[in-house]
C-alpha cells in the first residue's frame, strides 16, 4: 500500500526528516531525509550518496517510495545488539570453557534487546531508519546438526518473544502485511542448513525433522552451506556434482512441508538441480551474478533462469567481494539491473547478508578481560570446517563497504530510481517479490 506524501511524513521518525549537515547533491533543495542523527548511519549514507550523486527530486522520491512501501529483505540480520561484557566477564570467572563464552557472546548479540532498554532502542531506531519491515533472518549455524540448528533459533525466538508487539515472528506474508499496518518490524526465520539425523535407518527417517524446525517457524533452508554434504555440493567445493537422489528427496519434502529451498550457498549445478527439481517457487536469496563477476558464491545465468522458472527469486548481496568491479553500491545496482532487465523484475530481491552492529558494541567488548595469554576470549578459529573460502585477490575498501551498509536500503531503491526502473518494478525487488513467494510455498 502506498502512502501519500503527508501521511508519509506524518509517520516517518522526526530524526529521518531532519538534516544537521551538508552533502554534495545536485539542485537547490535543501531538505535532507537522509539524516537520522545517528553517525553510524549517517555516514555511510553521505558516502553512498556522494557516489551517486542524486538530484533533490529524485531523494524526496525515493524517500516517499521506499517508507511507503513494504521492505522484505530476502536474507540478512537484523541490527545486532551489543555484547553484555559484564555478562561474559561473569562467566570467565565462573570458569566458563570458551565455547560456553562464544554461546554466550552469541546469544546476546541476537536477543539482549530483549531485556536491555538500551539495545532495545539502538534496534529499533536502525530498523526504522532502514525502512525495513521484515528480515529473512539467518536463524541456524552452518551446517545439518540439528542441535547446532537450534541455538541460533532459541536465540531469535527469545528475541521475538519479549520484544512483542515492537518486533515479532512471522511465518506467514498476511502476518508480514499485519506489521506493516501496524507501524512494527518483524523476523521470518530462515535456517542454514536442513536438520538431518545422519542415523540414515531411512530417507523418510531423515526427512522428518523437516516438519519440526517448520513448526518451530523455520521457513526457509539452505540445502548446503558451502562444503559437501549428503544432499549435493556447496558452492566452495572445487568439483559440483549436482544434486544427489537423497538431495532430489529433501526438496520434494521441504516443497511438501512449505519450507522455501534456499541455494545462495550451492554449487553451480547443485542449485540447477535443485531448481529442476522443485515444484515451489525457489531462490537464491544472497548471492551475484557470476556474468557480470565470476565469484564462487554467485550464479550463472542458466542456473538465475532456471530459479526464475520456478517463479522463484534472486536476491543481491551487499559483500563487495561478492559483487566485483569496485564493490560499492554502483555494483550492487549493476547486479540487481542484470537480474531485472534479463529475467524481469518479479524475479530480484535484496538479501544484504550483512548487519548494522549497535554503536555500543566496541565499549562492551573493551570490558572483557583478556585470557592469561592476553588473547581475546571471543570469537573461534578463522579456518571452521563449513566455511571454506577460496582465496581470491580482491581488494575492498572502506568506502566500498560502507556505500553498501545495511541502513542504506532507502539508498537501494534511490539508486533503482536513478537507473530507471518503474515504481512498481522497485515495489516488487524491495519486497513484493519475496512476499510472493513466501505466500506459493505456504501449505
Amino acid at each position: 500500500m502506498m502512502l501519500n506524501r503527508r501521511s508519509l511524513l506524518q509517520q516517518l521518525p522526526l530524526a529521518a526528516i531532519a538534516g544537521s549537515f551538508h552533502i554534495h547533491v545536485r539542485g537547490d533543495g535543501t531538505r535532507k531525509p537522509w539524516v537520522t542523527g545517528n553517525p553510524a548511519i549517517d555516514k555511510p549514507r553521505e558516502i553512498a550518496l556522494n557516489i551517486l550523486k542524486p538530484t533533490q527530486a529524485q531523494i524526496e522520491h525515493a524517500w516517499e517510495l521506499h517508507f511507503g512501501s513494504l521492505v522484505f529483505e530476502s536474507y540478512g540480520f537484523a541490527p545486532r545488539f551489543a555484547i553484555d561484557g559484564e555478562a561474559i566477564n561473569q562467566a570467565i570467572k565462573e570458569g566458563a570453557s570458551r565455547d560456553e563464552i562464544e554461546d554466550l557472546r552469541e546469544s546476546t548479540m541476537m536477543n539482549r534487546g530483549a531485556t536491555n532498554e538500551r539495545e532495545r532502542k539502538e534496534f529499533l531506531d536502525a530498523m526504522r531508519a532502514a525502512g525495513v519491515t521484515c528480515i529473512f533472518q539467518n536463524a541456524g549455524e552452518e551446517g545439518s546438526d540439528p542441535l547446532r540448528l537450534l541455538k541460533r533459533l532459541a536465540h531469535f525466538t527469545n528475541a521475538t518473544d519479549l520484544m512483542k508487539p515492537a518486533l515479532s515472528k512471522v511465518v506467514s506474508a498476511g502476518e508480514v502485511e499485519a506489521v506493516k499496518q501496524a507501524g512494527n518490524v518483524c523476523l521470518c526465520f530462515t535456517g542454514n542448513g536442513v536438520p538431518l539425523r545422519q542415523q540414515w535407518d531411512s530417507v523418510r527417517d531423515e526427512l522428518r525433522l523437516i516438519r519440526v524446525f517448520h513448526e518451530l517457524g523455520i521457513r526457509m533452508m539452505h540445502l548446503t552451506y558451502n562444503r559437501r554434504n549428503p544432499i549435493g555440493d556447496g558452492a566452495g567445493e572445487p568439483h559440483d556434482g549436482g544434486l544427489s537422489d537423497f538431495g532430489t528427496a529433501v526438496v520434494a519434502e521441504m516443497n511438501k512441508t512449505g519450507v522455501i529451498v534456499d541455494v545462495a550457498h550451492s554449487g553451480w549445478s547443485t542449485a540447477l538441480d535443485a531448481a529442476r527439481a522443485s515444484s515451489k517457487p525457489m531462490v537464491a536469496s544472497h548471492t551475484t551474478c557470476a556474468a557480470l563477476h565470476k565469484h564462487f558464491r554467485g550464479k550463472p545465468d542458466d542456473t538465475i533462469k532456471a530459479i526464475c522458472d520456478t517463479d522463484g527469486i534472486v536476491g543481491i548481496c551487499c559483500i563487495p567481494r561478492f559483487l566485483g568491479g569496485k564493490g560499492d553500491v554502483t555494483a550492487l545496482l549493476d547486479h540487481l539491473d542484470h537480474v531485472i532487465r534479463k529475467f524481469g523484475a518479479g524475479h530480484a530481491a535484496i538479501g544484504c547478508d550483512t548487519a548494522y552492529v549497535s554503536r555500543f558494541e566496541k565499549e562492551e567488548r573493551a570490558r572483557i578481560q583478556k585470557r592469561a595469554d592476553g588473547s581475546s576470549w571471543l570469537g573461534g578459529p578463522a579456518d571452521r570446517w563449513e566455511h571454506l573460502w577460496p582465496k581470491d585477490d580482491f581488494q575492498t575498501t572502506p568506502e566500498a563497504e560502507q556505500s553498501v551498509a545495511w541502513s542504506n536500503w532507502p539508498i537501494f531503491t534511490l539508486g533503482m530510481i536513478m537507473r530507471g526502473h518503474r515504481d512498481e518494478d522497485i515495489r516488487q525487488v524491495i519486497g513484493g517479490n519475496v512476499m510472493r513467494v513466501l505466500k506459493a510455498n505456504a501449505t
